[in-house]
């Protein structure tokens, strides 16, 4: 063989061990991804499961049921009581060897476990059946849909108002540090971060009605429902000003204080330092080497706090008499509607373990070392 042939032979071989590396090499890493999204959603399903023991379990220990709790009338008879225990499936066992947990009462260990309390429950669940409302005698899951949308309306609105108003601030600060614009951004956001979320709407509430006119609560004005569409949605815009602006002001200096102190730490590293050498402008420092990395604390943080709201801003809600779901909370544990609150915290379980498996989704694709750790 010639020594062009062996040269050429001996560079093809190179390639071909540098092309079987490269397949490897992403073989390795596509098998690393899914066995790290595989685990994460065992994770969460296996939590999910938990949950849901413990929310069935909690409103069972709870004193009341539809015949103490859900229906006040003095007249009540024992038959008509005993009647709305089977309508609600109070008169099973709660689970084997156990009749009822408050007060405790023992029951036969030999009953079908299929026909108990936990297993019709958790069949129910399985068909989206979330029980049924002790006061409104409806479907909670239909209940808890209609106040759905209204709070992810109000919460959509105010999230996307604090991340991007939190986020500027936050670079800005950083980026002016120890600068009388980054001490006016960071006093702002602690007085923002501290108020309390009832009296800020309080406050909102008296200014913006009696200074700008604006609503005092409620979606929209009595009959406004056979306006044109347009005018429903300027009407329900100008229901929204107050309660979206005490949301985003609750939600602005947390970002902005978390945003700040992650693009300190992440502009002192070497490569930051490597950048400027380089001659890289600040937007450019910013863009492609700092803000990628700062953003992974912002990325926990919000995920987290938009699996909590979307069981509603309560205090906001009540404040303004905005008909979401944390208003319907506030009336059921007014009511003591146990199906209502048990549905609604199943609920906001899991939206925060949603968002917690997004959360950590997103990270491990923002930095890719979380895949290996």
């Amino acid at each position: 063989m010639s020594p062009s042939s062996r040269a050429t032979t001996k560079t093809l071989s190179g390639k071909h061990t540098e092309l079987e590396g490269s397949c490897a090499h992403y073989t390795k890493a596509t098998l690393t991804r899914g066995a790290f999204f595989l685990n994460k959603v065992a994770w969460a399903l296996f939590t999910l499961c938990i949950v849901i023991v413990l929310n069935f379990f909690l409103f069972r220990i709870l004193p009341g049921d539809p015949a103490r709790a859900g229906v006040r009338d003095p007249r009540l008879t024992p038959e008509a009581q005993e009647a709305l225990r089977v309508r609600f499936g109070l008169d099973k066992p709660v689970i084997n060897c156990f009749q009822s947990l408050n007060p405790p009462q023992q029951g036969d260990c030999l009953v079908n476990p299929l026909d108990t309390q936990l297993f019709i429950y958790a069949s129910n669940l399985l068909h989206g059946d979330l029980g049924t409302s002790y006061h409104s005698n409806r479907p909670v899951a239909n209940l808890l849909t209609e106040r759905l949308w209204n709070t992810l309306l109000l919460i959509g609105a105010g999230q996307i108002l604090a991340i991007v108003f939190g986020i500027a601030l936050g670079v800005l600060a950083a980026w002016k540090s120890r600068s009388p614009i980054d001490y006016s951004a960071l006093t702002f956001s602690l007085v923002a971060w501290s108020l309390p979320t009832f009296w800020l709407g309080i406050i909102l509430l008296f200014w913006g009605s009696t200074a700008l006119g604006l609503p005092i609560g409620g979606m929209s004005t009595p009959g406004m429902a056979m306006a044109p569409p347009r005018e429903q949605l300027a009407d329900l815009a100008r229901h929204m000003i107050l309660p979206t602006i005490t949301y985003t002001i609750i939600f602005l200096g947390e970002y902005m204080l978390i945003m700040r102190s992650s693009l300190i730490d992440v502009l002192s590293e070497d490569y930051i330092l490597t950048a400027k050498a380089k001659g890289l402008n600040h937007f450019q420092i910013l863009k492609d080497h700092a803000m990628r990395n700062a953003m992974l604390p912002m990325v926990t943080i919000i995920a987290l706090n938009l699996g909590f709201t979307v069981a509603g801003a309560v205090q906001i809600e009540s404040v303004f008499s905005w008909p979401g779901l944390g208003g319907a909370i506030y009336e059921a544990v007014q009511r003591r509607d146990y199906p209502m609150l048990q549905g609604a915290f199943l609920m906001l379980a899991v939206s925060v373990i949603l968002a917690d498996l997004a959360a950590d989704l997103l990270y491990s694709y923002l930095d890719p070392r979380v895949q290996n750790g």
